[in-house]
């Protein structure tokens, strides 16, 4: 966050809680240490709704994220995409 702060300055707190939400990846972390990150900054960031699912998406492994996509019945609501994501890495 430190970085972000130098990025846009300290005066908009809020963008810098957006931006730290945006550069969120799962990388080499379990999906459910991923979603427990991605909800805090979530929070923090006050972002809802279809926004907030595609952040999540973007930031999710490509391999956890095409499964849902593919399916006839997508996830809609955040909460229902942490649920998906953490069954089918464990699967």
């Amino acid at each position: 966050m430190v970085d972000i702060k130098k990025e846009f300055g300290e005066g908009d707190e809020e963008l810098v809680r957006v931006a730290e939400l945006r550069r969120l990846e799962q990388g080499r972390k379990t999906i459910e240490e991923f979603v427990q990150e991605f909800r805090r900054a979530a929070r923090e960031s006050e972002y809802e709704g279809k926004p907030l699912v595609e952040e999540f998406k973007k930031g999710i492994n490509t391999m956890i994220c095409w499964r849902p996509m593919k399916s006839k019945q997508q996830p809609g609501l955040i909460e229902q995409w942490y649920d998906r994501a953490i069954t089918l890495d464990r699967n």
